[in-house]
């Protein structure tokens, strides 16, 4: 049984962008959730607004937005895309903030790096904004939820309820 091969590398092993020349302009869409630990007391700075640097959600949507934009410029094989929309939600839950990035092109590559890219910089965003009260704030869980679009077609991660 063969291995699929990365994308990303040659035929001699090397990284390199992938030639997206040849594929078809399709709606594309991708999804990704991800996640912040907070102490009770940090998540009610939060949602009070009472916390030293101002508004968390606030400024951790707008890092998020501006991450994906910039998604190319962080990481290396990312092709620079014409994004049409990027919505970053921000809610508080039980546990601390849960973050979710939708992004969308009408373009020859998927938008998967971009929505996982701000969900990752809203959280580090949060994290800078309160890591004075609460350093022992922890990130994780980020993944990709749903793509849609393109020639692999749509994916969607069963997430549990």
């Amino acid at each position: 049984m063969s291995r699929p091969r990365l994308s990303h590398l040659d035929a001699a092993g090397r990284a390199s962008m992938v030639d997206v020349s040849e594929k078809a302009t399709t709606q594309r869409s991708a999804t990704a959730r991800g996640h912040i630990a907070l102490a009770p007391e940090t998540l009610a700075l939060i949602a009070e607004g009472k916390a030293a640097k101002g508004d968390v959600i606030a400024t951790a949507r707008i890092a998020g937005i501006m991450a994906a934009k910039r998604t190319h410029e962080l990481i290396p094989l990312c092709h620079p895309l014409a994004i049409s929309k990027i919505a970053v939600d921000i809610a508080p839950d039980d546990a601390g903030l849960a973050i979710e990035a939708t992004v969308k092109v009408a373009g020859q590559t998927g938008v998967e790096m971009e929505a996982l890219t701000a969900v990752s910089v809203a959280c580090l965003t949060v994290y800078d904004m309160v890591k004075a009260v609460d350093r022992a704030a922890v990130i994780g869980d980020i993944r990709l939820i749903a793509k849609s679009g393109g020639k692999s077609g749509t994916f969607r991660r069963e997430e549990p309820t």
